[in-house]
């Protein structure tokens, strides 16, 4: 992962509701529950409880996650991550230990066909 800016930081005794959109990088160690939308990178903690529609660049879940989740570039599931829902990613690193239960898509990004050269 590259060094992003870290935007905002959810303690563990954080418990937020809505929706939430950032550049950089967020970490998440309380309770949300909403939706997330950002082009970054979204950190989900070891004792996070996450709940609803996720669209980011990349996610490193270590914590609990239920939902849709569509991560444009990566996901990384850590020893302690579960993630019980929908996964659509185009690369997925699951570590031992990490839970996932439910469908997940891996595609590519769809590449432009070539031009003829004239």
């Amino acid at each position: 992962m590259a060094k992003e800016e870290l935007n905002a930081f959810l303690g563990s005794n954080t418990v937020y509701e809505g929706k939430l959109v950032f550049e950089g990088s967020v970490h998440i160690d309380g309770k949300f529950t909403g939706e997330i939308t950002s082009e970054g990178t979204l950190v989900i903690g070891k004792g996070a409880v996450v709940d609803g529609t996720f669209n980011v660049g990349e996610l490193m879940l270590s914590g609990q996650l239920t939902g849709d989740v569509v991560a444009k570039r990566r996901v990384v599931v850590h020893s302690s991550g579960v993630l019980e829902g929908r996964l659509r990613t185009p690369s997925l690193l699951t570590e031992e230990g990490g839970i996932i239960e439910g469908q997940i898509t891996m595609r590519a990004p769809a590449q432009r066909p070539e031009q003829p050269k004239d």
